[in-house]
């Protein structure tokens, strides 16, 4: 954290795909709800006007020349982070699904230093969110498996709604899963010693753009995510450390 009279400097990262519908509506959001935020656009190889549309609506722009997941996008915008000083950074996705309303209840326990990452639970707050009950059930399993593997109770294994401060990003920025790492992530930290807990938080429904987590594709994202928390859980791959030099507890 930035010690003294220096202000806080908080990164947004938006990492998109597709997200012309809805991006630059969140961008304008953003600004106005949180001003104090910078916001970074991360494009991840869009075929549409994504990167026009995130510009145009006033967000510095880092594109990747194809589409690589969005895991590799957070890494980009992480590593853009940390090279240029940020004290912490915000995930936020293109979609419009998270209330910029909500960033406070974010950078709350940040700025305590209760932890290291808080995550927004649409699971916690009292806005009625109701999936569709395939996701509820997937949820559910994958909430299991993390709770079994760390002994932290989560919610809300799939959200992208996140805060982190300066040591999380180093960890997160090597460390970071490449598909489908939200809920992987939980158990990657509880593993290296990264602090994270779940805020309750309102989200809304999507208002562009398409899920990576589509009923095709729902199998194979269950499985594959439950595989990998097994391997990490089993210490069969181990996370790389902390980078040294960053914010230590």
């Amino acid at each position: 954290m930035t010690t003294g009279n220096a202000p806080e400097r908080i990164l947004a990262i938006i990492p998109a795909y597709n997200e012309e519908a809805s991006v630059g509506a969140v961008v304008r959001e953003l600004t106005n709800q949180a001003p104090f935020l910078d916001i970074l656009v991360v494009d991840d190889g869009s075929l549409d006007n994504t990167v026009k549309e995130a510009g145009a609506a006033g967000a510095t722009v880092l594109s990747i020349p194809t589409n690589l997941g969005i895991g590799c996008a957070m890494k980009a915008g992480m590593s853009f982070a940390l090279e240029r000083g940020y004290d912490m950074a915000l995930q936020v996705d293109g979609d419009g699904q998270h209330d910029p309303s909500q960033v406070h209840r974010l950078l709350e326990p940040l700025r305590s230093s209760e932890v290291d990452v808080a995550i927004g639970s649409r699971f916690l707050g009292t806005g009625g969110y109701k999936p569709p009950w395939h996701r509820r059930l997937g949820t559910l399993l994958l909430s299991a498996m993390v709770r079994a593997a760390t002994g932290s109770k989560a919610t809300d294994t799939t959200s992208g709604f996140r805060a982190m401060n300066r040591r999380a990003l180093q960890f997160l920025a090597e460390n970071y899963p490449e598909d489908y790492p939200e809920s992987e992530s939980l158990v990657l930290m509880h593993m290296a010693g990264i602090r994270w807990k779940e805020v309750p938080v309102m989200m809304r429904s999507r208002s562009g753009g398409t899920s990576s987590i589509r009923s095709l594709s729902s199998v194979y994202y269950m499985i594959k995510v439950m595989f990998c928390i097994l391997l990490d859980a089993s210490h069969v791959k181990s996370p790389r450390p902390v980078v040294q030099g960053g914010e230590q507890r």
